[in-house]
C-alpha cells in the first residue's frame, strides 16, 4: 500500500468513527481491536529490536505509516524532543538561506518551545516563517505534540545606520530587509 493509499484509508477510518461516538457497542469494539493491534505492534517491535538491533528499528520508524501507528500506541522508541530537534535539522537550510535560524528550548507539557534568532528574530514575517515551515515540520515529526510557541524574548539587535526614510512595505524575512 502506497502512502497516499494509506492517507486516503486513515481519512475514510476516521470519518466512519465519527459515526460511533453514540452507539457504545461498536466503540468498545473498535478501542478493543486498537488495544489488540497496540499489543501486536508492541511485540513486533520487541522482536526487531532484539533480532535486528536499534538499526532495524530505527529503518521501521522511518516509515510514514509505521511510525504513526507507534505514537497512536504509546511505542515510537524515539522521544518527542529528538524527533523534533531532526525535524528543525529539515528547516534550518531554509530558514539560513533567509539569514535567520532556530533553537529548540525543550518540549514541555505537550507543546515545542522553539528560539527564532538572527534575521528572522523580531521580524514581522517570523510568525508567518514558524507557521508554515517550523511548525509544519515540528508537528509531522511529533503529531502528538499540542502545538509549537516561539519564545518572547529576543536578542539586541544592533542599530542600523538609516539614510532617508524607508517608504516601501516590509518584506519577507531576508537579510537586509528591515524588521
Amino acid at each position: 500500500m502506497q502512502d497516499a493509499d494509506a492517507a486516503e484509508r486513515v481519512a475514510r477510518v476516521e470519518e466512519l468513527l465519527g459515526g460511533i461516538d453514540d452507539d457504545p457497542r461498536a466503540l468498545a469494539v473498535v478501542q478493543g481491536l486498537v488495544e489488540l493491534y497496540g499489543e501486536g505492534l508492541a511485540r513486533i517491535t520487541g522482536f526487531v529490536a532484539e533480532a535486528g538491533g536499534e538499526a532495524a528499528l530505527g529503518e521501521l520508524v522511518e516509515d510514514e505509516l509505521v511510525s504513526h501507528l507507534l505514537l497512536l500506541h504509546d511505542l515510537h522508541p524515539i522521544d518527542a524532543e529528538t524527533r523534533v530537534a531532526r525535524a528543525l535539522e529539515e528547516v534550518r537550510p531554509y530558514l539560513g538561506s533567509h539569514g535567520g535560524g532556530v533553537e529548540l528550548l525543550g518540549v514541555e507539557d505537550g507543546i515545542a518551545r522553539l528560539r527564532l534568532n538572527g534575521t528572522c528574530d523580531g521580524c514581522a514575517s517570523s510568525a508567518i516563517t514558524l507557521k508554515h515551515s517550523i511548525e509544519e515540520a515540528v508537528l509531522r515529526a511529533a503529531p502528538e505534540l499540542h502545538g509549537v510557541e516561539a519564545d518572547d524574548s529576543s536578542s539586541e539587535m544592533p542599530q542600523l545606520l538609516q539614510i532617508g526614510t524607508l517608504t516601501a512595505a516590509p518584506g519577507p524575512c531576508l537579510p537586509g530587509a528591515a524588521a
